[in-house]
């Protein structure tokens, strides 16, 4: 089973190092590392072309980040496709092994595991967790999803429901799930273990502006998938993220 693992970039020199290092300490043996980069200005081109590790480049100016996501997957040749972004890192060396072999046991279309959230030291500093444990097909229309950098789809699931929305601002991939886990005919698992470190600051961690686009784009993903929903439904989700922090911590 191959991987093709998608990195989208733009001016990531800050934190691009550590996402490379990530990749290349996975101890899994077939893995296909396509980066996509927006025309970046800084050294993140510089990182990309240093690490042996990149198995595809395209440096362009893109639409936005699902148009970005977009052009790996149609770059992508593995198996399985996950995504993890410029910011991010794997929680352990071995990750992509435990992915592996649950696809392989199970004979799976989707894979989706839990997150956290951390500040800076390399993913030492954890702020919080999420835990993808809720989510099931009937859930979509009470804002519930896996966490996105968790999830990994065959390629066939892009094949047959296409590709990212991007008229999408930040709820691209929440859309993508509603349309593929709807109708319940996907065979997925979750695997209850911490698989990527995400660090704080992103376009989905970015304040109250991006929660009201955030929600209102969760809105319309479900009404255009058919998943019956409303204000009430969408907002509640958030009480029971609170009360996951606080027996977290």
């Amino acid at each position: 089973m191959k991987f093709s693992i998608i990195t989208v970039t733009y001016n990531s020199s800050l934190t691009l190092a550590d996402t490379l290092s990530s990749v290349s300490s996975q101890d899994y043996p077939d893995i296909e590392y396509i980066l996509i980069d927006g025309g970046s200005t800084d050294s993140t081109l510089e990182l990309i072309n240093s690490s042996a590790r990149v198995d595809q480049l395209l440096s362009e100016p893109d639409a936005g980040i699902y148009d970005a996501m977009n052009k790996g997957i149609k770059r992508a040749t593995g198996d399985v496709i996950g995504f993890l972004h410029s910011d991010d890192i794997y929680a352990q060396p071995d990750v992509l092994s435990c992915v592996a072999e649950r696809f392989k046991r199970s004979n799976l279309d989707a894979l989706y595991g839990d997150i956290v959230y951390f500040q800076n030291n390399a993913g030492r500093d954890v702020v919080r967790k999420y835990r993808s444990h809720r989510f099931a097909p009937n859930m979509i229309g009470w804002g519930w999803m896996p966490a996105h950098p968790s999830l990994f789809l065959k390629r066939h699931v892009y094949e047959t429901y296409g590709l990212f929305k991007t008229d999408y601002k930040i709820a691209g991939d929440y859309e993508y799930v509603a349309r593929i886990f709807h109708a319940n005919l996907l065979k997925y698992e979750y695997l209850p273990e911490v698989l990527v470190k995400m660090r704080m600051g992103g376009v989905s961690t970015g304040g109250l502006s991006n929660s009201i686009i955030l929600n209102q784009e969760v809105l319309r993903a479900c009404r255009e998938n058919g998943v019956p929903t409303n204000w009430f439904k969408i907002l509640s989700k958030y009480p029971a993220k609170l009360l996951d922090a606080i027996f977290q911590n």
